[in-house]
């Protein structure tokens, strides 16, 4: 199971989900088919983990949509 992180290059925010087929997501997203990142495309893959199972890919992902979770991406992603 992947954990991924997605960057609006219409306006740079970020999008935090987990899927076992990262590529495919990200061609749903761009889509539009999803309802909170359609309004946001184009989409860009900018993070990726792997986790062994379900459980740990959730965790991380609750991490990363986390307070603490936001301040690590944006410093590592969206700052110069």
């Amino acid at each position: 199971m992947f954990v991924y992180v997605l960057r609006s290059e219409k306006d740079s925010r970020l999008y935090v989900g987990m899927s076992k087929n990262v590529d495919k997501r990200l061609l749903e997203h761009n889509a539009g088919k999803t309802r909170s990142t359609k309004a946001y495309r184009p989409w860009k893959i900018i993070h990726t983990e792997i986790h062994l199972d379900r459980i740990a890919a959730r965790k991380r992902e609750k991490y990363l949509k986390s307070g603490f979770g936001k301040m690590w991406l944006k410093e590592k992603y969206l700052v110069p």
